[in-house]
């Protein structure tokens, strides 16, 4: 089984992903944008690590 090395990172992509739907099935279109963006922008980006001399 495969877990995941950054849960924390998981679990903010899926949070902004839910709030997204649910955002938008209520009418708020201007705040689901921004949260499915968020969620796209977080799960695309690879985080730093620091260089091995």
């Amino acid at each position: 089984m495969n877990i995941s090395k950054n849960i924390y990172r998981d679990v903010m992509i899926g949070l902004f992903f839910v709030t997204g739907v649910l955002s938008f099935v209520s009418g708020q279109f201007i705040l689901s944008t921004l949260l499915f963006g968020s969620a796209s922008l977080a799960s695309n980006l690879n985080q730093a690590t620091p260089a091995r001399v």
